[in-house]
């Protein structure tokens, strides 16, 4: 029987990977509250197990865990209210899919298996999963359901495949991360699907922060000519109920010899049980009989842009780190410059004032100015600030390395040296208290080298690992006039001026500025975002205005720097191509050597 009316919660949840119990709780928190109300309950992709789950997906008594959850699960869902329609690992014949999976009168009725695997980027699932056939329709409750999970719906034939079939709508579970404008990247791509199909289709994202990667949500439900219809909020968990009705196809009206529907009007009880004479749960092959149009949809979230979506994706990130993973805290080095002072007000944001500690750690060559904007930012955050010189541990070592080599510390050496002093500082502090060192080191200094291992590079977690150094200038201008939303931290300014507009500075040596060993941050961060994002070479990177010289400098210190970003911490990505599993580059490296100016 084709259903008259069909209605859909969207359930964009933060689910937390291995946590099996914990996350089919919220499964069943969000069933208890919309089962009366809700025809169909549809979560994100791998809601059960949290995404990506690597190779937990290799552990055979994984998998039976995830299986024997999911069965009980399934169980508690009567055939009185809503399906639940869920994603998780599932062994069939011996092999592993991504499948999703639909509950209802105490069973799992229908699965089906994803069939593109992405395998690029932060994405391997070639190695954990088996791709699985091309996907039918589900007949659920009346309505033709072409359910297909996230990568499937960036390539046409999945939905041909659906629509060929007798799908009605298109129902999408996702992992998608986020980058740097991959919103309306996403809609142009279900918009693409829907104007091939002519099929409505519903979007739901996964929400929360999993390692690197951010989840940010922001699911959406189109109609079948492409309008965006709703949006849910972005980088917060989110249920919302959109009713559907159905709208016979012309062919169908003709044959039934049913009056064409107005806005408003829809086909005949009659007509509903003479159209659809097939099992209950069998896919139909038929196609024709209509689709879905949305009769009641919230209103739109409008989606975070700029500098205040990526701020949010940051505070989102290390709040779920240190969460999940039962930090009870943060502490970091305020040195009075700008990486550490927009790093403390993300954490404060992310965590609230009580759970965030600064130390300046001065040397003999720290500025008053950076004592005095360290105190002056921490007080604007309302966090912890202590002072502890590291001149006593200077010395200390400085009478190590004179028994060792007849000589004081001088030059490189002297200057980790003060940077390693502080991270074993930071770490010891971290073992005193159980809170995780923040690193504060940005993209810009990441790409080149211009950090210490063991030192400033130190920590359990780095939020500005992805960020370029103009990034975020404009990030510590934005939060001082803006204050974000479910931020923890004060509303207005909260970073001193000075440390935006002063020339940014280690001061490990006398009168030291960055570009006394850098090019300036904004022809460099230009530079390698040409090498890094755009893969371009040395001489249309030099077209765009650069010197060529300057080029391949910055490119080799890029390639040599490899091996102390494979010792980095992890951070937040919000780029296509951040360090880590996004570009993977030999240490031993040759190539560069043959680039000549």
């Amino acid at each position: 029987m084709i259903s008259k009316h069909f209605t859909i919660t969207l359930a964009q949840l933060n689910p937390t990977v291995g946590d099996i119990p914990g996350n089919i709780k919220k499964i069943r928190e969000v069933y208890a509250k919309h089962k009366a109300q809700a025809d169909l309950i549809a979560f994100t992709e791998m809601v059960v197990v949290g995404y990506p789950t690597d190779d937990l997906i290799l552990k055979p008594f994984f998998i039976d865990r995830v299986m024997k959850e999911v069965e009980q699960l399934a169980k508690e869902i009567d055939g009185s209210g809503a399906g639940l329609l869920i994603s998780a690992p599932w062994r069939h014949e011996g092999k592993v899919y991504s499948a999703a999976m639909l509950l209802h009168d105490g069973k799992i009725i229908a699965k089906r298996f994803k069939h593109h695997l992405p395998n690029y980027g932060v994405f391997d699932e070639v190695r954990v999963f088996e791709a699985g056939d091309l996907p039918l329709p589900v007949d659920f409750k009346g309505a033709r359901l072409g359910i297909m999970t996230c990568e499937d719906m960036w390539f046409p034939d999945v939905t041909a495949h659906l629509k060929k079939n007798g799908a009605e709508i298109l129902i999408v579970p996702n992992g998608s991360p986020y980058e740097v404008d991959k919103t309306h990247i996403r809609q142009q791509i279900a918009q693409e699907r829907v104007k091939e199909s002519g099929l409505p289709l519903v979007y739901i994202n996964q929400v929360g922060g999993q390692d690197e990667l951010v989840f940010d949500g922001a699911s959406f439900v189109l109609d079948n000519k492409g309008k965006v219809l709703t949006q849910l909020p972005s980088h917060v968990e989110y249920t919302t109920t959109t009713i559907w009705e159905f709208m016979p196809s012309p062919a169908l009206r003709e044959r039934e010899g049913t009056r064409s529907c107005g806005e408003g009007e829809g086909v005949s009880q009659q007509t509903l049980t003479s159209a659809a004479p097939h099992p209950h749960l069998n896919p139909l092959p038929q196609s024709g009989r209509g689709s879905f149009v949305c009769k009641s949809c919230e209103t739109t979230h409008a989606p975070y842009t700029g500098s205040e979506s990526i701020y949010q994706t940051l505070v989102l990130g290390l709040r779920d780190y240190v969460n999940k993973n039962g930090f009870p805290g943060v502490l970091l080095g305020m040195s009075g410059g700008i990486d550490s002072a927009i790093s403390a007000a993300i954490a404060v944001d992310a965590l609230g004032a009580d759970r965030v500690r600064c130390f300046m750690m001065p040397s003999p060559y720290t500025s008053q100015d950076s004592l005095d904007d360290a105190a002056e930012c921490s007080k604007l955050l309302g966090i912890k600030h202590g002072s502890v010189s590291i001149k006593p541990a200077m010395e200390a070592f400085d009478v190590m390395i004179k028994q060792a080599s007849n000589e004081n510390s001088k030059g490189l050496a002297a200057e980790n040296i003060q940077a390693r002093s502080r991270g074993v500082f930071l770490m010891a502090m971290s073992n005193a208290t159980g809170y995780m060192v923040l690193s504060t080191g940005n993209k810009s200094e990441m790409s080149v080298g211009y950090a210490t291992l063991y030192g400033d590079m130190c920590g359990g977690y780095n939020v500005l690992k992805d960020v370029y150094k103009m990034t975020v200038f404009e990030l510590a201008k934005w939060r001082n006039q803006s204050h974000p939303q479910n931020a923890k931290g004060p509303a207005g300014r909260v970073i001193p001026e000075r440390i935006i507009t002063k020339p940014p500075t280690a001061e490990l040596r006398p009168n030291q500025k960055d570009e006394d060993s850098l090019p300036p941050y904004a022809v460099l961060d230009d530079i390698l975002y040409c090498i890094i994002e755009n893969e371009m070479n040395l001489d249309e990177i030099a077209a765009r205005g650069h010197d060529l010289a300057t080029v391949n400098r910055v490119w080799k210190m890029l390639d040599r720097a490899e091996y102390k970003r494979r010792q980095a911490c992890p951070g937040v990505k919000i780029s296509r191509k951040a360090f880590g599993r996004d570009r993977r580059y030999p240490i031993t490296n040759k190539f560069t050597d043959i680039v000549t100016g």
